[in-house]
């Protein structure tokens, strides 16, 4: 079983739910700061419980949706948050102090006409992985309760359960899940194509029954489940894919020395448990790396930074001066990063600091428009802003 900063920092929940241990690494790279060319302001600084996710519904409303680790989802329209929940699914989320609860939204992306939306939760009693459906009320302002059960993945420990579900610019729906939790993947689960768990799965849920498995998916023929579209992760917690480019980033939380980034495309292998980040684990020298893709980016557990936040490539128009880079932050240390790949690649880079926030940095989100927000699993949502 992991060792979980929470037993040895109390208060800090979401530590466990994204690492899994707090380990100083005095020998990796520290990340350079720079001129923060941004400022941050409040949205939401009162009324949510843990929150863990922002996102929008891509109807042209301007609305937000944002979830409550312990099972609701609300909505925040113009500056204010709704008392009522959007959906209210604490009756059937398995939370604890850590790492289960309601982890990821997805909205279709023809929502505005069919009202479909996915969601990712830990289930009551069991702990099971659920991906399932849902779909507007009568009213804007509510969800229906009925549930349509996309997929369920048995989890094995309570840890790594991942928890993104994001829709691709193919129309496919992307999941993230965990390497099935305990310290070091000890059922080597990451690399085992025949195991949903440590990967990125893909699946079509505009068709069969509940979904189909893409044709031209790495395994659709054979060889391993045909859900997969990405191995070698160990708890891709956060992934988005640039909205210019297409291209998708996953943050993959490391376990003692190293947090990586990587640009995931079909059928690559990524490289945990062999891997942390762009070193060896298992074993911890000599390990094969054939066939594995490096990171882009990396960083190490100095300065009291453990966990990696997957954010966003940055196109909107309010900071001209963060246009193509890669945005995330670290949980523990509330430092926002920036990251921008070299045209030349040539090895991991490590990303620059771009604020100190003082937060516990739980996600980040985006809005219709691009512009991004950062989540304290403190309770508070704030906007990233030109510099006063």
């Amino acid at each position: 079983m992991n060792r979980s900063p929470l037993r040895s920092k109390a208060g800090l929940a979401l530590i466990g739910l994204l690492c899994g241990s707090l380990h100083a690494f005095s020998g990796s790279m520290a990340a350079p700061s720079v001129e923060a060319p941004v400022a941050l302001a409040p949205l939401v600084t009162k009324g949510l419980e843990k929150p863990l996710f922002l996102t929008h519904a891509g109807d042209g409303s301007g609305r937000l949706y944002v979830l409550e680790q312990p099972g609701r989802i609300r909505i925040v329209e113009q500056g204010a948050l709704s008392p009522i929940p959007f959906l209210d699914l604490v009756d059937r989320v398995l939370m604890d102090d850590a790492e289960r609860g309601l982890l990821g939204l997805a909205f279709h992306p023809d929502y505005r006409r069919n009202g479909r939306f996915f969601v990712n939760y830990t289930r009551r009693p069991d702990g099971a992985t659920v991906v399932a459906e849902y779909r507007r009320g009568g009213s804007p302002d509510a969800a229906a309760r009925e549930e349509r059960v996309v997929l369920v993945v048995m989890q094995p420990e309570s840890n790594h359960n991942g928890g993104m579900v994001a829709f691709g610019p193919d129309g496919y729906l992307y999941i993230g899940m965990g390497d099935g939790g305990a310290w070091g993947d000890p059922g080597n689960r990451a690399q085992n194509p025949h195991e949903l768990l440590g990967k990125i799965l893909r699946i079509d849920v505009d068709h069969g029954d509940p979904y189909a498995s893409p044709a031209d998916n790495p395994f659709a023929k054979g060889g391993g489940r045909s859900e997969i579209y990405a191995m070698g992760m160990r708890n891709p917690w956060r992934f988005s894919f640039d909205r210019e480019s297409g291209g998708l980033w996953v943050a993959d939380v490391g376990q003692k020395k190293w947090e990586e980034v990587n640009l995931v495309t079909q059928g690559g292998n990524y490289g945990w448990r062999l891997m942390e980040g762009g070193h060896c684990y298992n074993p911890a020298v000599a390990c094969p790396t054939e066939g594995l893709v490096l990171p882009v980016m990396e960083y190490g557990h100095e300065a009291g930074r453990c966990s990696i936040i997957g954010g966003y490539v940055y196109r909107g128009r309010a900071l001209p001066a963060l246009r193509d880079a890669y945005v995330s932050g670290d949980f523990c240390s509330g430092e926002v990063f920036v990251f921008r790949p070299s045209a030349e690649g040539g090895g991991v880079a490590g990303p620059a600091v771009l604020l100190k926030t003082g937060f516990r940095i739980s996600s980040f989100g985006q809005d219709e428009a691009g512009e991004l927000y950062v989540l304290d699993h403190g309770g508070g949502i704030h906007r990233l802003i030109p510099p006063r």
